[in-house]
C-alpha cells in the first residue's frame, strides 16, 4: 500500500519490523541505485534498496493473489528470459 508521498508503505507488522538489520556489503552500479532513488523518491541508499526488496515481495504477493484467485495461468512479464 502506498503512503500519503506515494511510497510504499507496510500495512501491518512484519517479519522484517521485528528484525535487527544487518551490514552488508555489496557491489552495485551507482548508476542504478541513483536512479532507483529518484524513482522511489527515497532519500538514502538503504531506503532505496529496503523498499525496492518490499516491492520484489509485494510484487510475488500480487502475482500469487492474482494465480490463487484465478487458478494460474498469469505470466510474469518481468521475469527475464533467454533467448
Amino acid at each position: 500500500m502506498l503512503d500519503q508521498t506515494g511510497r510504499l508503505s507496510h500495512t501491518g507488522a512484519t517479519e522484517a519490523d521485528s528484525e535487527n538489520p544487518r551490514k552488508k556489503n555489496f557491489r552495485l552500479h551507482q548508476s542504478k541505485i541513483d536512479r532507483a532513488m529518484e524513482v522511489l523518491g527515497t532519500r538514502t541508499e538503504t531506503e532505496t534498496i529496503e523498499q525496492a526488496l518490499d516491492l520484489i515481495v509485494f510484487q510475488r504477493q500480487l502475482l500469487d493473489g492474482i494465480d490463487a484467485l484465478y487458478g494460474g495461468g498469469i505470466v510474469n512479464v518481468f521475469e527475464e528470459t533467454e533467448e
